[in-house]
């Protein structure tokens, strides 16, 4: 990669053509560049770069392509040296250290035609996942930082657009930061707030990451700094309904030191949760569904140097994997009590456990084409 100025490899995906590309977050300084890297998926020979324009992305982080509609539209994180010492709230405002664009790629002729800026209320957009159906021309983006959902859409003109369509509220809360932490502010949508001066902030939720079901009938997202996972109802992909909600985890549960004084969802804060005698350490992170929707499982390490600021306790204990057993009819998560995988049994050799893959293909990495282009 380093051949081609590039770094930082991210999302996998394979390829119609039998290659295997990668997205990249970085150059060689560590600064924020958006590009893709192909490797023959047989020979693992290096292909080089797959697009033929020089005028690169910002930012990269996730991606998703789609020949039917000649379009890749890929997403942006930050600045790899900035986001690889950890959170900042003050750099989020700082648009040379986080992205808030969905890049749009033409297809054929592997160029970048156009951008969308989703501006200050869709900072980090992060995950990105089209719809299934290989004609629906429409999906849906998770912005981590400002906690909201964005369905993206081909409009009549032939340009692609945005508009939000959920927003997870912030919490007040006092007593967030821990003296571990003590050194950074807190962020909320819209504002930043200094803790050395005062004692309560808005806490929000930081969606980190959002995947669809096979049938294209819901939306899962994970809220890493609250801690419940979501499901959503999106036969209307325009006004997504929420149909289900669990806490696995988070920030705010009630034995913590956090105590919230105001919270528009819930009238008191959650509990603990154990799964076959294991606290679950965290939060729920990383999301992957069965093919046929029944069972979605959970994994709570998002990064390193994140964990470590925000959840000590996963380098202490090691992360989770749980299953949540879904209602595919009529919408609704329950928590799996004799499914674990504890990546913290070993303790010379603690586990931070992220991404989730089945072999042959899953929700996230599928990408389907029409039997006739």
């Amino acid at each position: 990669m380093h051949k081609y100025g590039i770094s930082t490899p991210h999302t996998s995906h394979c390829l119609p053509s039998g290659e295997i590309m990668i997205s990249t977050m970085g150059n060689l300084n560590g600064d924020g560049l958006g590009d893709f890297f192909c490797i023959n998926a047989n020979t693992l020979e290096v292909k080089g770069t797959w697009s033929k324009d020089h005028d690169k992305a910002a930012f990269g982080y996730d991606f998703w392509y789609q020949p039917y509609h000649d379009t890749l539209i890929a997403t942006e994180w930050g600045a790899p040296k900035v986001f690889k010492k950890g959170f900042m709230p003050k750099d989020v405002n700082n648009p040379k250290i986080y992205g808030r664009s969905l890049n749009v790629y033409s297809w054929n002729e592997r160029k970048l035609k156009q951008v969308i800026n989703l501006r200050n209320d869709g900072i980090a957009p992060l995950e990105i996942r089209f719809l299934h159906n290989p004609l629906a021309a429409e999906g849906f983006v998770g912005c981590a930082v400002t906690s909201n959902i964005y369905r993206f859409y081909k409009a009549e003109d032939d340009l692609w657009k945005a508009e939000k369509v959920i927003q997870i509220l912030p919490k007040k809360v006092e007593g967030w930061i821990t003296p571990m932490m003590s050194e950074y502010p807190v962020f909320h949508v819209g504002c930043l707030l200094d803790v050395q001066r005062m004692s309560m902030c808005y806490l929000s939720s930081m969606i980190t990451d959002i995947l669809l079901s096979l049938d294209d009938k819901y939306l899962y997202l994970s809220n890493w700094l609250h801690g419940d996972v979501r499901q959503y109802d999106i036969s209307n992909t325009r006004n997504p309904k929420l149909t289900s909600q669990i806490f696995l985890g988070g920030s705010i549960l009630s034995d913590s030191h956090v105590r919230v004084i105001q919270d528009e969802e819930l009238t008191s804060q959650p509990s603990p949760v154990y799964v076959k005698g294991r606290r679950l350490y965290g939060a729920p992170q990383m999301l992957q569904l069965s093919l046929d929707g029944h069972r979605l499982y959970v994994t709570t390490s998002i990064f390193k140097p994140w964990d470590k600021q925000f959840y000590p306790e996963l380098l202490q204990y090691g992360s989770t994997m749980v299953k949540l057993d879904i209602d595919v009819e009529k919408g609704g998560m329950k928590l799996d009590h004799q499914f674990l995988v504890d990546f913290g049994i070993d303790k010379n050799d603690i586990l931070l456990a992220h991404e989730m893959r089945y072999p042959g293909g899953d929700c996230t990495s599928d990408i389907w084409m029409p039997e006739k282009q």
